[in-house]
């Protein structure tokens, strides 16, 4: 075993962030690893073998549930379309970048009382904080749950090794935190805006090229919530980071020799440039393991602030509209979904929809039909059905494996996000048009005629809520 994962002060430190005093009392309910890899259940393996991971040199990952809280995840990080390896050969650009989003995060978190655990991974930021499952905060933020008619589907697809460990209780509050987490990413969205030289979006969808000529911008990652709990994670602290190599990037850039090993870590009494010298050297992570302390921190009465923020807001009205609706039952798609007219669509869209496979996966591609179908006067809860019936058509051969991942979980969640960031004002449609739907990748031009993006961007601004 590499004899930095087996400093006592390192050891110390991976046991704090599986939520014990002991491996064997973790609250974690399991370890998996995670670069470049989907979800697989034969990964999975309880906190007391975290050495099985470490002897062989691995990155680890924890899951997101926990057996004595719930926690609650952010992920901010650079995302560049043309050049994948960018943040990897240039991080200090790639840091600075994200420099006023990640500003803008600590002075929402600090404005609500919220005091996460900052950690600097390959390519970005994550800050995580934890509520005790029992706590009246929890039961309030459970009670949300907006779909509790997903709950049970989700449940199904829980390993039979998770038994026990995720609970009916702990999906449904996984389902309403992702509510507020949308609320806080809607506010970074607002104020980091004017201050970032890229675009800055929630979740990482294709944006058009910026001043450098590159798709690149600062992506608001609550992906996350839109799978099942027992698929999400959260990368470790101390361990390996080796996404450019697992994922190809290196090898396909030819960069292998160029990149140093480093490990995530965190932030702690420094900057990203010091952090940026610091993870590349182990005995410089190993004394930064002497003083930095990984536990999840206990932030109740901040998340109650958050509650309370978002309860009284225009986000929590459209949540409220969208769940007044139902996805039609599935014995009824081939009259109902399975007979959309699609002839009135912009082609592109059109074209979405009738080759969804990878298109419909790709978040610009759902944001891409939900745009298109607000404006023929859809209900966004049937959109989402739409979609929905897409993912469970097998027909498309499908690479994701559904019975792993949730397809109405999924096609809600972001469905949910394309269009309340434009029905509360946020999202202003500056990019549907074909230039900007072309340079994204997604102009699939009709073989005669013309296609026009321009009457649904009209008929889009002016249904904004009120």
């Amino acid at each position: 075993m590499n004899p930095f994962v087996s400093d006592p002060a390192v050891r110390q430190r991976f046991v704090e962030f599986l939520g014990g005093d002991t491996l064997d009392h973790a609250t974690a309910a399991f370890l998996t690893h995670t670069d470049g890899r989907p979800f697989d259940r034969r990964d999975l393996r309880p906190a007391a073998e975290l050495d099985w991971f470490l002897e062989r040199d691995m990155d680890v990952a924890r899951s997101l549930a926990d057996s004595e809280s719930h926690l609650l995840h952010l992920d901010v990080e650079y995302v560049n379309f043309d050049s994948p390896a960018e943040a990897f050969v240039d991080p200090w650009r790639c840091f600075e970048l994200q420099e006023p989003v990640v500003n803008v995060i600590e002075s929402l978190l600090l404005e609500l009382g919220i005091q996460p655990l900052h950690l600097i991974t390959g390519q970005g930021h994550h800050f995580v904080w934890r509520i005790r499952r029992d706590s009246e905060i929890a039961a309030r933020i459970g009670a949300l749950c907006p779909a509790p008619e997903l709950i049970a589907p989700c449940m199904e697809r829980v390993p039979p090794v998770l038994t026990g460990s995720i609970l009916a209780a702990d999906q449904a509050a996984f389902t309403a935190i992702a509510l507020l987490i949308e609320f806080l990413a809607h506010g970074i969205k607002e104020r980091a805006t004017a201050f970032s030289d890229l675009p800055v979006e929630i979740t990482a969808v294709h944006v058009g090229p910026c001043a450098t000529a590159q798709r690149e911008m600062i992506s608001i990652d609550i992906s996350e919530y839109g799978d099942p709990l027992h698929t999400r994670t959260i990368r470790m602290p101390f361990t390996n980071y080796r996404k450019p190599w697992q994922t190809g990037i290196a090898s396909r850039f030819q960069i292998e020799e160029e990149l140093p090993a480093i490990r995530s870590i965190p932030l702690h009494e420094m900057d990203f440039r010091q952090a940026i010298k610091v993870r590349q050297v182990d005995d410089e992570v190993r004394d930064l393991a002497q003083r930095a302390c990984v536990r999840i921190p206990l932030q109740e009465e901040g998340t109650q602030r958050l509650l309370e923020h978002y309860l009284a807001s225009r986000l929590r009205r459209f949540h409220e509209f969208y769940y007044s609706a139902q996805h039609d039952p599935r014995e009824r798609w081939p009259e109902t979904y399975g007979r959309t007219p699609l002839e009135h669509l912009p082609h592109c869209a059109r074209h979405v929809l009738e080759c969804p496979n990878d298109l419909l996966l790709k978040p610009a591609g759902m944001q891409l039909v939900t745009r298109c179908l607000l404006a023929q006067g859809w209900h966004p809860r049937h959109i989402a059905g739409l979609i929905r019936s897409k993912f469970e058509d097998p027909s498309y051969g499908w690479g994701i494996d559904w019975n792993d991942y949730e397809a109405a979980t999924r096609a809600d969640f972001y469905t949910r996000l394309f269009a309340c960031l434009h029905l509360t004002g946020l999202d202003r449609l500056v990019d549907l048009n074909c230039t900007s739907t072309r340079e994204k990748g997604f102009c699939f031009p009709p073989s005669a005629g013309t296609c026009d993006l321009e009457p649904s961007r009209q008929k889009l601004l002016a249904k904004l809520l009120p």
